[in-house]
């Protein structure tokens, strides 16, 4: 059988601090316990005709798998969970619950916290960036809210630890740097769990492997 393909920023822009997204794809293959290979890409390679292919917006992380190729780490990540184990809830309610919590990640807490992103680090010297920040923030605080109110004292979002989670761990671990988890400290201590978790730390050795020679701790 060919192996699992994936692949990875040949140098990821954050050093290989579990932010790109092909991490979300290793999480999630570590976790159902199934091993892959990386194929690693510049960035002038992720716009050649063979990358495009694959990926028709020149970006990472593609999935290979026999004739199946796939894109967008939410697709390739709810692949693995509907066809490995681990990730999914086997009672059909609680399994489109954490479906749900896939979507609610990527669809309505990630967008205000890339365009966090954007405003600091490709915004960051316009004029009128210093009148906008703020408001970007707030949106980003308004999602901590309602989802710290949600998880409330809870170790995951809807029970055992599922796909769901993944994802959201995978999102909130953008904040990290940015201080505004440190005002929820339900949701600090989630994350904490996600990265605490064995198949977590194997891929992100995987990939800080990847990026530099130094340990994780070094």
């Amino acid at each position: 059988m060919m192996a699992i393909t994936i692949t990875a920023f040949e140098r990821s822009p954050d050093g290989g601090k579990g932010l790109a997204r092909d991490m979300r794809v290793r999480w999630a293959l570590e976790e159902v316990g199934q091993p892959y290979e990386v194929r690693l890409v510049s960035f002038g390679a992720m716009k050649k005709p063979e990358h495009l292919a694959l990926h028709p917006f020149g970006q990472i992380p593609t999935y290979e798998d026999g004739d199946l190729g796939l894109f967008e780490t939410g697709a390739i990540v709810f692949h693995i969970a509907e066809r490995h184990a681990g990730l999914l809830p086997d009672d059909e309610n609680a399994r489109a619950r954490a479906i749900t919590w896939m979507f609610a990640a990527l669809s309505t807490v990630e967008p205000p916290i890339l365009e966090l992103a954007n405003a600091k680090l490709i915004e960051g010297d316009k004029s009128w960036t210093a009148q906008r920040l703020p408001l970007v923030e707030e949106r980003v605080r308004s999602r901590l809210v309602q989802l710290s109110r949600r998880l409330g004292e809870a170790d995951w979002l809807d029970g055992a630890f599922s796909a769901g989670d993944l994802m959201m761990v995978s999102v909130l671990l953008r904040l990290k740097s940015s201080g505004l988890l440190d005002d929820y400290p339900n949701l600090s201590a989630y994350v904490a769990r996600g990265e605490a978790r064995p198949a977590y730390k194997r891929a992100f050795e995987a990939q800080w492997a990847v990026n530099t020679s130094k340990s994780p701790t070094g």
